[in-house]
């Protein structure tokens, strides 16, 4: 059955019973005024009229007429209106006089009435609101014991007996205008009264309810809470509804995943929060991103989904399956087991996976792989099996269980994590400087240029090296921001210095638009270019030649000369620098470093060096660390050298 009520029955009702309500009063109100106009107004009509027949009977009495006489009057004043009647009664005081009448003894015998007016009290009787009767005691006045001697003054002589009907009884205008303003002011307050009540009841609580509940679900942050209101009123009823399909959307889309179906990483963690004994296996797709690259992203997401049914249909319990992210998977299973079986069952999934075709479309098919990671226990679950899976992909293992010998890693992920606040930091505090290592002239042994090394002074003031946070800071990216610190730094440096500098600049920083214009904007203002030697580092294999190629036109310009660093490691493409217009080939190091005693080094700098000679570029051997190692560069017709044999990197400028 339903009781559920609506604000249009609300309405309806207010409306009804305050209209009910005003009828009521207003005919309540309608009769008082009636009943008190015949009355008060009756009373004094009939009293009138009750004097005027006495006046009448008096003056006939004192011409001496007899109460034969008297008798015709009254006939002659009942003949006036048919419905009016008048009679009269004597007392006993003028019986004693002037003889009984049978029909007045009679009737003061019979009539309560007339006995209650012998005794001086005046009566009025209305019948049904339609009829008046009036009693009129006529008392006796000074004239009167003339002839009645037996009488004192003031005793009842006799009764006036008047009766007529109401008809057309007029109300005075103040008493309407009165009744009016009475009417409306009642009926004002009724109204106020009544939808006061009536949309307290059932509009302003019910709103002031829900609204509460939202507050209340809105501030516990808990999406599993649904609004419960108890109000009987469809109209809130079905803003609930409403509400809690939308928390039920809401909720779907916070905790699943769009594509698969299946819970997403943010249910899985709030179930990790229970502290269950339970085994966790993320499972991730090995190269998913070159299928997506191959076919496109629309085939990669049906893959996706088909390998999400995959999984359910292969696991102890489908609804203990997550999508982590992208190609990313986990299983969370509650069964109590030894970690031996869960390995053999990882085992089976991963052969069955390999096994697996998944189609694209009508005609093609794929094979997947995938490398997963497992942790069992209590604690930081996912942590670890997210530890498990990095060591399980480095060491290209099907899976790997995290245990005691994983723990290195974690330790690895804890001090990245660290170097990376550290990083923060110093770019913060202005700890990101460069130093500058001296390169001279293997003819002359001069000094005739430096090269800017990035360094990051810790909070005791010592230099650190960046090989503990360059490749850090590109993950972070954090990268361009400390090419720019060192572009910036270096140019104020040697603003006004007689010496060239070089800077190391990678292929990424001149891919990288922010970087590019702030090179150019610098060069611009500080009129500094003919000083400046960029060299380009992971020059092998540039993906973006004719990018680089611009680079280099529009920073030459400025008078910049362009070098190629760590030349001669694994890099035998001589035609990149004929397209680089480069200036300067920097020999790598680990050619340079043995040159003095290893043959194939000197076989391959010497080829270096007659290449560049022939093409007008200049050389520079580095870590040329002994005198050995000079004199055999020297030999080799090098035309600079730098190395610890000249000067450690440092910050000031000789």
């Amino acid at each position: 059955m339903n009781n559920k009520t609506t604000y249009t029955r609300i309405t309806a009702k207010i409306m009804l019973i305050t209209l009910v309500f005003t009828l009521i009063s207003a005919f309540i109100y309608g009769e008082y005024m009636k009943k008190n106009a015949i009355s008060s107004l009756a009373h004094v009509d009939a009293k009138k009229t009750s004097m005027l027949v006495f006046e009448s009977l008096y003056s006939a009495m004192q011409k001496g007429w007899n109460k034969e006489d008297l008798r015709e009057i009254i006939i002659r004043l009942n003949r006036v209106d048919p419905s009016m009647k008048v009679d009269v009664y004597r007392t006993e005081t003028v019986s004693e006089i002037f003889g009984v009448i049978e029909k007045d003894r009679r009737a003061i015998g019979t009539n309560l009435d007339i006995q209650k007016a012998m005794n001086g009290e005046e009566i009025l009787n209305i019948s049904n609101s339609n009829f008046i009767r009036y009693y009129y005691p006529v008392t006796a006045k000074q004239d009167c014991l003339r002839c009645h001697t037996n009488a004192k003054e003031n005793d009842v002589l006799g009764i006036i007996d008047i009766s007529y009907p109401v008809v057309n009884l007029k109300i005075s205008l103040d008493e309407m205008i009165n009744f009016f303003i009475i009417f409306i002011t009642i009926f004002s307050l009724v109204v106020f009264i009544a939808v006061f009540i009536e949309f307290n009841q059932y509009i302003i609580k019910p709103i002031k309810n829900f609204s509460n509940v939202i507050q209340s679900i809105t501030k516990s942050h808990d999406m599993k809470k649904r609004v419960e209101v108890n109000d009987n009123i469809e109209e809130i009823d079905s803003i609930k509804d409403v509400f809690n399909t939308m928390l039920d959307s809401i909720e779907h889309q916070f905790y699943y995943d769009s594509l698969t179906g299946l819970e997403n990483r943010r249910r899985l963690t709030e179930r990790l929060e229970e502290k269950k004994n339970s085994f966790l296996m993320i499972i991730n797709i090995d190269s998913f991103q070159e299928i997506n690259d191959l076919y496109g992203n629309e085939a990669g997401d049906s893959i996706l989904k088909d390998f999400a049914e995959f999984l359910k249909e292969n696991m102890f319990g489908g609804n203990a399956l997550y999508r982590l992210h992208s190609d990313e998977f986990s299983y969370l299973c509650d069964k109590a087991m030894d970690i031996e079986v869960f390995k053999i069952f990882a085992s089976v999934l991963s052969e069955k996976i390999s096994q697996k075709s998944f189609k694209i479309d009508g005609n093609s098919e794929v094979s997947l792989s995938a490398t997963f990671g497992i942790s069992y226990g209590y604690e930081t679950l996912l942590e670890n099996a997210d530890i498990a899976l990095k060591i399980a992909k480095k060491n290209k293992k099907d899976f790997l269980v995290y245990d005691e010998k994983t723990m290195y890693m974690a330790k690895e992920y804890e001090k990245n994590f660290d170097w990376t606040k550290r990083l923060k930091k110093a770019i913060e505090e202005d700890r990101i400087v460069p130093i500058f290592q001296p390169i001279v002239d293997c003819k002359t042994q001069e000094i005739v240029k430096y090269e800017a090394l990035i360094r990051m002074i810790d909070a005791n003031g010592v230099y650190i090296s960046p090989v503990h946070f360059l490749e850090l800071a590109k993950k972070n990216k954090l990268y361009h921001q400390l090419t720019k610190i060192i572009v910036e730094k270096t140019f104020q440096k040697f603003q006004n210095l007689p010496y060239s500098v070089s800077i190391n600049i990678s292929v990424e920083d001149i891919l990288n638009k922010e970087v590019n214009k702030f090179i150019i904007d610098r060069l611009k203002e500080s009129s500094i270019g003919e000083k400046i030697v960029f060299e380009i580092i992971e020059s092998e294999g540039i993906e973006n030649f004719e990018q680089v190629l611009e680079f280099i036109d529009n920073v030459k310009k400025y008078g910049v000369r362009i070098a190629i660093d760590d030349f001669g490691t694994g890099y035998s493409n001589f035609d990149y620098l004929m397209k680089l217009k480069v200036d300067y080939i920097k020999i790598d190091g680990s050619m340079i470093k043995g040159v003095d005693i290893d043959g194939n080094s000197q076989m391959i700098t010497k080829t270096i060096v007659n290449f560049a000679k022939n093409m007008g570029i200049k050389t520079i051997a580095e870590f040329v660390h002994s005198k050995n190692v000079f004199q055999k560069v020297q030999e080799l017709e090098v035309d600079f050298s730098q190395g610890y044999y000249f000067g450690e990197p440092t910050d000031t400028i000789v």
